[in-house]
């Protein structure tokens, strides 16, 4: 899995007036200084909305109910795109809103009031202290611990084909 790039507020705001006060487009400033295009877009338009301000990142920021049920309402009824409602409404990310679409239409207006569940992190084991060769017990439980991560490891990339298969058309 790809690790997220978090760009710093100079960057963003550097980036952002390249677009609007030198007149370039979003696609050349996006190529020069190495950006996803759809982020820049973001950025220019948090950018116009909410001046300086729509630039700062916004960590771990949580809706109530009401909040989330009135931005899949108002996408619903003006016919809004992703990126039009996350600036519209502030919200950092699209995905927030898609995660707020499949809960909503999977469980209901009650499953807007949970956060997803995280996933477990795995037991970290203590190093070996010594040198010495493993015992036979120590072998097997070590073969074990791997066998388990493999078997959950397939679990879940069975899991994953399975809904790749029901959402294709």
């Amino acid at each position: 899995m790809r690790k997220r790039n978090k760009y710093t507020y100079e960057f963003k705001l550097h980036c952002v007036e390249a677009v609007l006060k030198e007149y370039r487009s979003i696609i050349s400033v996006a190529n020069e200084w190495g950006v996803n295009p759809s982020n820049l877009k973001l950025w220019v338009d948090f950018y116009k909305k909410y001046g300086v301000s729509g630039l700062y990142r916004k960590d771990k920021q949580s809706y109530d109910v009401a909040f989330k049920f009135n931005v899949l309402e108002t996408i619903d009824k003006e016919f809004l795109s992703l990126r039009s409602a996350c600036v519209r409404f502030n919200i950092p990310s699209e995905s927030a809103i898609i995660r707020w679409r499949r809960a909503y239409e999977s469980a209901g207006l009650s499953a807007l009031r949970t956060r997803p569940k995280k996933m477990k992190q795995p037991i970290k084991r203590k190093p070996r202290k010594s040198d010495k060769p493993l015992t036979r017990e120590q072998e097997l439980l070590l073969e074990n611990e791997r066998l388990k991560a493999e078997n959950e490891l397939l679990k879940k990339l069975q899991a994953l084909t399975q809904t790749n298969k029901k959402h294709k058309p």
